[in-house]
């Protein structure tokens, strides 16, 4: 099933790797309601920081262009020393409002979602300069909800800033009559105050407004069955590339399996269908399986055996029994102690080497 499938159809909660690859494409539940919530309470501690102090260095920085014009100087020194000190000055006033904006700004999207780095948003793509996609996006649900969302907001805004100021209207009327130095703090207090109604309307919305997107987000990722089925059947692979991967590793084990046949005491056969390769030194608890195989398989262990002068005993019986109840890098089971005991003795005594101190067992 396509991304295109009815909403009706996504009946499925997403698996975790299709939420996985929707953030791996930058698609992240986000409400643009928190990044504004954290950006006003940046903004406000600018103010109630450093509001005041800020107004007066831009007062003192550029009073001289109100107070004493014709003093400053119009030669190319002058002029560059003059800006020089209020691009200093300027830098030095909104260093403290920038830092407070870019961390409110940062905050505001890692309390949503951790960092996501794609290019998927950037990549060209023909309905974003499309005119019908356009109106589409224009005119479409998640549009109009935005819209009401934004006349709510200023709405809201607008009544509680209203609420704050219209008890102080007598005051604001004589603001222009005061002194400059007693009007700055005075005009603070002012914009604290609806600051602080601004932001109780935000928290609400910027409450509401995050479980909303995230619950949207939620439903967009959800599946159909058909998707669950074809993503299980991608992450369990295609039976045919299974078939050749599980092929590799067999060769792969029947490779390192060749290679430990010359390090055998004893190559066991029936004498053509089976063979098992035992290794035995002296402190061992007892012969461990190097290597076994029927047919072709075994007619290399015995090759390899061979040019490696491994002694090749022929017993039906053991080689098939061995072959049965033992797998590569195990010692034999306790059953077949004594009938492998007789077939390393008798290669240790044609080598001239003393009896197995495990016989006894």
């Amino acid at each position: 099933m396509s991304d295109q499938a009815d909403d009706s159809e996504k009946t499925e909660e997403p698996t975790s790797k299709k939420l996985d690859d929707a953030r791996e494409k930058g698609d992240v539940p986000k409400s643009q309601e928190v990044n504004t919530w954290f950006l006003m309470v940046a903004t406000t501690m600018v103010i109630g920081i450093g509001a005041t102090g800020t107004a007066r260095q831009f007062s003192d920085a550029f009073q001289i262009f109100l107070s004493a014009p014709h003093e400053i100087a119009v030669d190319n020194a002058g002029l560059y020393v003059l800006w020089q000190q209020i691009g200093v000055t300027v830098l030095k006033c909104i260093a403290l409002p920038m830092l407070f904006l870019i961390v409110g700004a940062a905050a505001g999207n890692l309390v949503q979602h951790a960092p996501v780095w794609s290019t998927e948003n950037m990549k060209p793509k023909l309905s974003k300069i499309s005119p019908l996609a356009g109106l589409k996006r224009l005119f479409s649900v998640k549009s109009l909800m935005n819209f009401a969302k934004g006349i709510l907001k200023l709405t809201l805004v607008g009544v509680a800033t209203l609420l704050v100021v219209w008890p102080m209207r007598d005051e604001l009327l004589i603001l222009m009559t005061i002194d400059l130095a007693a009007l700055l703090p005075y005009v603070q207090v002012i914009a604290l105050k609806i600051m602080a109604a601004v932001l109780a309307i935000l928290t609400v919305l910027a409450a509401v407004d995050f479980y909303f997107e995230r619950a949207q987000w939620n439903k967009k990722q959800r599946m159909t069955q058909q998707e669950v089925k074809d993503e299980h059947k991608q992450m369990e692979g295609d039976p045919t590339v299974k078939a050749k991967l599980r092929a590799i590793r067999i060769e792969k084990g029947r490779k390192r399996m060749m290679s430990q046949v010359p390090d055998a005491s004893v190559i066991i056969t029936n004498p053509t269908h089976y063979a098992v390769a035992l290794k035995y030194e002296q402190g061992m608890h007892a012969p461990i399986c190097v290597a076994k195989g029927v047919d072709a398989v075994a007619l290399k262990i015995r090759e390899i055996g061979s040019g490696h002068d491994i002694p090749i005993v022929e017993s039906p019986p053991l080689a098939r029994a061995l072959y049965a109840t033992v797998e590569v890098d195990e010692t034999i089971p306790p059953e077949h102690y004594k009938a492998v005991a007789e077939v390393i003795g008798y290669v240790m005594r044609l080598k001239g080497k003393m009896a197995m101190s495990w016989r006894s067992r």
